[in-house]
């Protein structure tokens, strides 16, 4: 199982058309987040299959893959790693959690980030200390931002929340909309799980979110108390 027989399934199965959707829908036009970035046309469930098909694939094959040109071959190799990842006794796990830190720059889109960085991240970091992921929360780049967020949901999971409330206080003003909901999808789960929390939490800081945060953390409330913590926000801005 090589990096080139793997492409060669991608490649038998793009879709011009598709690829050219996915270039408008994954903002990879110019002066965009993804600018440059290359689809093939492939639908996730495709991308599966090929990844579960080539479980076994060698680390030096999955490095050359994840490096590729095209959006998703690099995620056909994380998902290759998140599949051994899963079924890796402990000891071995270690490896394969440096292999998705030391690639993060290629996991430059959102979907790459959200579909398998928690899994490996924030399922071996459960039981460990999670500093990488503030360092990653101030971070000059988007992706490791995103990284450090959407990993927690593997603690709120667990009913762990302290983590997913400190890296969302470093990322409440950042500019870029996908952090902004990024971080109101994060609240939104610790919400699901602790409301009494999340309400806390917003009341002290709504003035400091964007409304997009706002309005996805707060998304699973009833009428009423949106409308409250919307107008809320208006008059203290």
């Amino acid at each position: 199982m090589t990096a080139d027989f793997i492409l060669q399934e991608l490649l038998s199965v793009a879709n011009a058309e598709k690829a050219s959707f996915l270039r408008r829908f994954f903002k990879c036009g110019p002066g965009e987040y993804a600018e440059g970035d290359i689809f093939l046309g492939i639908v996730v469930p495709i991308v599966r299959s090929i990844a579960k098909a080539n479980r076994k694939t060698p680390p030096a094959e999955l490095q050359k893959l994840i490096t590729s040109e095209y959006h998703e071959a690099r995620l056909c190799a994380l998902l290759i790693v998140s599949d051994q990842f899963e079924k890796a006794p402990e000891k071995e796990r270690a490896g394969l959690y440096d292999f998705f830190m030391r690639n993060t720059r290629f996991a430059n889109n959102w979907d790459l980030v959200d579909v398998t960085y928690p899994h490996v991240v924030g399922v071996y970091l459960l039981d460990k200390d999670r500093s990488v992921l503030y360092d990653m929360a101030q971070s000059s780049s988007l992706w490791e931002q995103r990284i450090a967020i959407v990993s927690t949901i593997i603690f709120i999971r667990n009913y762990e929340f302290i983590d997913t409330l400190a890296i969302s206080d470093i990322l409440l003003s950042h500019k870029h909309d996908l952090i902004h909901k990024a971080v109101g999808w994060m609240l939104r789960e610790v919400g699901k799980r602790d409301r009494d929390t999340l309400t806390s939490y917003i009341e002290q800081n709504s003035v400091k979110m964007s409304r997009t945060t706002l309005r996805y953390a707060i998304e699973h409330y009833p009428e009423s108390e949106r409308q409250y913590f919307l107008n809320k926000d208006k008059r203290q801005r």
